[in-house]
């Protein structure tokens, strides 16, 4: 079985989530670092294990363009090529069409990539983007989807939605033939509409994936509306398979998006606030370039127990971020990491012990009431 799910506490859910590819299981709800170019950035793959990560997110686009397909291959994979043990989850490509959009052009088949570094392109399609993942032998391949602007309108969302579906299923049949023997997820897409998230789902479903992803969100959509599509979608997703909430996000989304039934996360929000001066604590958030920091000779959050919690203080941080040191960038970032891998361990500890209702009530009461305030 690829995925059991071991407790339930209302919909959330603690599961183990088996590989083919590897003797690796991974408990759920987890987070996955997003190490875009074969890189979380600033850490070792030995500071990701200590703090209990076994899987980190790839791209498959990025990694094709830099380094390209030879120097990875030359490694006999992505693992190799980086030194990394454990699992990686690529994506697809789809993602890129939002983030990328002005330098790439969609049809039926596939999309036109233009490297805005060299020029060189590339027309992906569901079958290539099929063939990139099999060469960097992810654990966890992505389906190839159109993820776009969740603000467009009804005719323009169904098209996309209606074009990721056919791109599932091509990406499914070109998948089997390749005789992989990793994981394949679908992606459902159909933006805020709730009609259209139910076709791309029952569509979806026919098709037996090994798990399935929610895409086209935090794209710029307000929570509420996030809100809503979890709690349309999750329930009508198999209860045998796992969720995987794509781009998201925020502590306390994440928080939310597991009360509703999510198992799978990624995000850079850890790594990009990190390098920003942004710090996660458990009584909110610490903005370090703050000129009240200058003198704090307190540790970033006394209830931590990350390196960089244990060994400096809030003067020296502030300090390093001044100076805009390379240091600086990695205590936070193994900070920050820390507090994500911690905030998965609570929330999967809450679903075993049954209290996940008082966990997200206290978590949202605190962490609201200080997002802005430190």
């Amino acid at each position: 079985m690829v995925f059991k799910v071991q407790f339930y506490d209302g919909l959330a859910r603690n599961g183990i989530l088996n590989l083919k590819s590897k003797k690796i299981s991974i408990e759920t709800p987890v987070f996955m670092p997003v190490g875009t170019y074969g890189v979380v950035r600033s850490m070792t793959p030995e500071e990701l294990y200590e703090m209990g990560f076994n899987i980190i997110l790839g791209n498959a686009i990025h990694l094709f363009f830099r380094p390209g397909l030879k120097a990875i291959t030359d490694h006999n994979g992505l693992h190799n090529f980086m030194r990394w043990k454990k699992a990686i989850l690529t994506d697809s490509g789809g993602f890129q069409i939002f983030s990328l959009n002005k330098i790439c052009k969609v049809n039926d088949n596939g999309v036109l990539f233009t490297n805005p570094k060299d020029g060189n392109k590339l027309f992906l399609t569901p079958e290539k983007s099929m063939d990139i993942q099999y060469s960097l032998s992810s654990d966890i391949v992505m389906s190839f989807d159109e993820c776009i602007d969740c603000n467009l309108s009804w005719d323009i969302v169904k098209k996309s939605m209606e074009r990721s579906v056919l791109w599932s299923k091509r990406s499914k049949d070109h998948f089997n033939k390749l005789g992989n023997k990793n994981l394949l997820f679908g992606i459902i897409q159909g933006g805020l509409f709730h009609e259209l998230r139910y076709f791309s789902i029952t569509n979806l479903i026919k098709m037996d994936f090994d798990g399935y992803a929610i895409g086209g969100l935090s794209v710029g959509e307000s929570k509420e509306s996030l809100y809503s599509i979890l709690k349309y979608v999750t329930p009508q997703l198999p209860q045998d398979k796992p969720r995987y909430l794509m781009g998201v996000g925020t502590p306390l989304d994440i928080v939310q998006a597991v009360n509703y039934g999510i198992d799978m996360f990624d995000c850079v929000i850890p790594t990009r606030n990190a390098r920003n001066g942004h710090l996660f604590v458990s009584n909110g958030v610490i903005k370090i370039r703050n000129s009240q920091y200058k003198y704090d000779m307190l540790p970033l959050d006394k209830k931590c127990n990350c390196y960089t919690c244990i060994n400096y203080t809030r003067s020296y941080l502030h300090h390093l971020y001044r100076c805009k040191e390379i240091l600086g960038i990695r205590l936070n970032t193994i900070h920050n990491l820390f507090y994500y891998s911690n905030l998965m361990e609570e929330l999967r500890n809450a679903i075993k012990q049954k209290t996940i209702r008082n966990f997200v009530i206290n978590f949202n009461k605190n962490y609201i009431k200080n997002e802005n305030l430190i």
